[in-house]
């Protein structure tokens, strides 16, 4: 029988580390002045540049803002269309209606909660100027269709790796195939700084005028002659900030052979589980599942007798479509209701012990083996 635990000993939705290595890490940054965006932040920039094998990485104040900086620096903005997945974090289509531009919501896939690249084409129209395929939870869209398409249409492509870090297909880094990346530093990622995003790209002169967006549009702020050239604010990255990052990203391997482990660990753990149907994560293509999702039936009950025991999970979040203040939108998602009804984040990330990853699969597997022994799967019902 599954223990009830303290508060104490909750097993958290995501755990991950900072230890004395960062503090000492913002500790030097700080005596030696480095602050505001600075030398250290070129050199973060360029470390990531490096691990993504890509020519031009741009820090900027969080991922939400990296996005809006990608549709600013392709001119996206009033009058302009951009296709967005009906699921994904609600940034993705907010990004696209701060630009000015109309988003489009499509369906998801029906295997993996990834934009449907067929339902894309019959949404393309002659005011689409992008496509947003958001690579949820490292997994990889089908940049190949998507790219193709973008090449048929004239348009840009845009990849949302904000949950992709490092992940890869086809030997390729996720946020490095499209025309823009887009990455997160959140709490929740696999290189955290507490706030932060990134954006990537090969092509110089997007990277020149995302660099010119990031600080008011202004080249050299002593200069008049440069004033003026593109417009922008201050979507600046810190020193401090990138202090963290040069610091986690030096632990990379270790925490993406953790999330490895723990998603093979409930992959295991539920085989035998009718009840449970974990989300894929190509693991054995590259992909790098950041978090371990399921669909289960009974998800509400299923909150509860975890939380009792101390468990903390994270239910699927609303499809884009619940959004009122929409003004066009398809009237059905069908794959996109199945995760939302569905879909449960468990406890993930690279600080887990992995004793207590053994624990919630206990404490799942005890819930429903409560419950009649005939339970059909979510897709089923």
């Amino acid at each position: 029988m599954s223990k009830i635990r303290s508060v104490e000993n909750q097993v958290p939705w995501w755990n991950t580390e900072f230890g004395p290595q960062e503090i000492e890490a913002v500790s030097r940054a700080i005596s030696n002045r480095r602050i505001s965006q600075g030398l250290l932040t070129a050199e973060f920039e360029e470390k990531v540049a490096h691990l993504l094998d890509v020519n031009y990485v741009i820090a900027a104040s969080n991922g939400s803002v990296a996005l809006l900086m990608a549709l600013l620096s392709l001119e996206i903005g009033k009058g302009d269309e951009v296709v967005v997945p009906n699921r994904t974090w609600i940034a993705t289509m907010h990004a696209v209606m701060m630009a000015g531009a109309t988003p489009v919501l499509v369906d998801v896939k029906q295997d993996r909660p990834l934009l449907d690249p067929s339902e894309v084409e019959q949404a393309i129209s002659e005011r689409t100027k992008a496509l947003i395929p958001v690579h949820l939870n490292g997994r990889a869209a089908d940049l190949q269709r998507f790219n193709h398409l973008a090449q048929e249409h004239r348009l840009a492509v845009i990849e949302d790796a904000a949950q992709a870090m490092m992940s890869r297909t086809g030997g390729k880094t996720l946020g490095t195939i499209g025309n823009v990346g887009c990455f997160s530093l959140s709490m929740a990622k696999i290189i955290s700084t507490g706030q932060g995003g990134l954006l990537s790209t090969n092509d110089e002169s997007i990277a020149e005028r995302l660099r010119l967006i990031r600080t008011h549009g202004v080249e050299n702020v002593q200069d008049p002659k440069s004033w003026g050239e593109f417009p922008g604010l201050n979507f600046r990255f810190t020193d401090l900030q990138a202090a963290i990052g040069l610091v986690q990203a030096e632990k990379l391997p270790e925490r993406i052979e953790k999330l490895k482990a723990v998603y093979s660990e409930y992959s295991t753990g539920f085989e035998d589980c009718a009840a449970i149907e974990v989300v894929p994560v190509a693991v054995e293509t590259g992909e790098i599942p950041l978090y371990t999702e399921i669909l289960c039936e009974d998800r509400k009950l299923l909150v509860e007798y975890l939380k009792h025991r101390g468990i903390e999970t994270r239910p699927a979040l609303p499809n884009m479509n619940r959004a009122k203040y929409l003004k066009k939108c398809a009237d059905s998602f069908p794959c996109s209701d199945i995760f939302e009804k569905h879909g449960l984040t468990l406890p993930s990330g690279p600080g887990q012990k992995m004793e207590d990853i053994r624990f919630v699969i206990q404490c799942i597997q005890g819930f429903f083996e409560r419950k009649d022994s005939t339970i059909d799967s979510p897709r089923e019902r």
